[in-house]
């Protein structure tokens, strides 16, 4: 391909862009505008699961499109994590990734409480105080009474807990490599910054909107 040929390709996807940012209301800016241009282009000789067979209702093929593929290519790379994931702890005591991601929040803080701690993970209170009952007869963390609020209890890492965290933490980044297979740096931080824009909308909706019903939150 010429240089001038994706010159042109460039000045009409940056028009759509335009448009679609017209529609939208949102502001134009390069990185953004990136993004754009990566969904809008097809990489070659890449295969994909395919979970669709051929035969499909109209209700079912109304429900296709760009946000229906985003919701099950996440849960499949959830799923890809978690199967890593189990690999890599299959020597610790720590047993599952959310015993992995309370460790290592608290292991950058002196201490939280139950609630803070639980609300960091994106979790409900039952299931969180369930990890945290685990943790702590496993003494990878500790809890103290709160001193401001005798309500309240207050979590750390224990010295053992640390240590069996940094036990792991080699084999948790080598998670993290395979998880981003095959993308090139700029994907990395790309997909980076779009997770990072899903993840503080869907936070906000977690602290603030928990009640609000589906066909409202759209």
């Amino acid at each position: 391909m010429k240089t001038k040929d994706i010159h042109i390709q460039l000045i009409e996807l940056l028009s759509k862009y335009d448009e679609q940012c017209t529609k939208t209301g949102a502001e134009v800016n390069m990185t953004d505008f990136l993004g754009f241009m990566n969904s809008n282009h097809q990489p070659e000789n890449v295969k994909s699961n395919q979970l669709r067979g051929q035969e499909q209702t109209p209700e079912f093929k109304s429900q296709s499109g760009s946000a229906t593929d985003i919701s099950i290519l996440i849960v499949l790379l959830f799923r890809y994590a978690k199967g890593y994931i189990k690999k890599a702890l299959k020597e610790s005591i720590i047993k599952t990734a959310d015993e992995f991601s309370f460790l290592i929040t608290l292991v950058t803080y002196k201490s939280l409480s139950k609630t803070e701690l639980i609300q960091k993970q994106i979790m409900e209170k039952t299931s969180g105080t369930e990890i945290i009952n685990r943790l702590f007869k496993l003494g990878l963390i500790d809890q103290v009474a709160d001193k401001d609020d005798k309500r309240s209890i207050r979590v750390s890492i224990t010295p053992m807990g640390r240590t069996e965290l940094m036990k792991i933490i080699p084999q948790m980044q080598t998670v993290s490599q395979i998880v981003t297979g095959n993308l090139s740096e700029t994907e990395k931080s790309m997909l980076a910054y779009v997770l990072r824009k899903l993840e503080i909308f869907h936070n906000d909706i977690f602290l603030n909107k928990k009640d609000v019903e589906l066909t409202d939150l759209v």
